[in-house]
């Protein structure tokens, strides 16, 4: 089972994570910029955290033969933040790098009128650079979330195609499905969505232009989710190639929009440095 995992922020996972799921089949991720889980002070803060986003992590999904790639925005949550605002005039300089593959996570976190300008202005962004739009939906009202984000993705001009909502779940898959948007699943241990649930959705619904994701944080999360979501999928009686549709061929279709996405090389073992030992080679000097 070949798993690429189109949302998960490793930012916030250890090497040992990486090391389980590349034995688990996960080859691919794509890290979407979000909230630490603690207010940053000052715009400056997201500058490191880009850098980090496409440096010293791709370096260090490498080494487990993992390829990563990123997203990056100004997110929901800290557009309301009048420190963080800046941000959006730092983003053209990260949207233009190789391993950007979309703009997000951006969307609704509260739906205030600060949202709705990061949001409108991320869209922009997305259409200017000719990137796919990855949306985060807010956790609260997430029916009215839904309807207030396609109405805001259809003023932006900004193929629907070209767009995954995330974090669906029963209440707001059929909306978000007739809008010609992709469709973004979260599988959680305790929320958002579970591999039984998704099974059943895509049971009712099918595979295409269906993305599962781990959104795996520092929160209580499971990387392997996905795998847990394709073995849920064969015990169910989906295909091999349902799997292998869901889990793999449809992140690489629409993150591929971006033009950016190389996966060559992917069969590159784990490094291990001759001279400390660690699993992990030292960048810098």
């Amino acid at each position: 089972m070949r798993i690429f995992d189109p949302h998960i922020h490793m930012t916030s996972r250890t090497t040992d994570d990486y090391e389980r799921m590349a034995a688990a089949g996960v080859r691919a991720v794509v890290e979407p910029a979000f909230w630490l889980g603690q207010p940053r002070t000052s715009a400056a803060s997201f500058t490191d955290y880009f850098d980090s986003l496409i440096g010293w992590e791709p370096f260090r999904a490498g080494q487990f033969g993992v390829r990563h790639f990123a997203t990056i925005a100004l997110n929901p949550k800290e557009a309301n933040d009048p420190r963080c605002r800046p941000v959006l005039d730092l983003l053209p300089r990260y949207l233009d790098k190789d391993a950007v593959v979309a703009v997000g996570e951006i969307g609704y976190d509260s739906m205030t009128p600060e949202e709705d300008e990061a949001f409108a202005a991320q869209l922009a962004l997305a259409v200017a650079y000719d990137l796919p739009a990855l949306v985060h939906t807010p956790h609260r009202d997430k029916a009215r979330g839904c309807e207030r984000t396609l109405a805001v993705v259809a003023e932006s001009g900004i193929d629907a195609g070209r767009v995954v909502v995330d974090h669906l779940n029963e209440v707001t898959v059929k909306l978000v499905r007739d809008s010609g948007c992709w469709l973004g699943f979260s599988i959680y241990p305790d929320t958002k969505m579970t591999p039984q649930r998704m099974v059943e959705l895509l049971r009712e619904y099918g595979t295409e232009r269906m993305l599962v994701n781990s959104a795996a944080d520092w929160g209580r999360s499971d990387p392997l989710l996905t795998r847990a979501t394709g073995e849920a999928m064969l015990a169910a009686g989906f295909s091999d190639d349902d799997v292998d549709k869901v889990l793999w061929r449809n992140p690489v279709e629409f993150y591929g929009q971006s033009g950016r996405l190389d996966l060559s090389d992917l069969d590159v073992a784990a490094a291990v440095d001759p001279q400390t030992g660690n699993s992990i080679l030292r960048g810098g000097s």
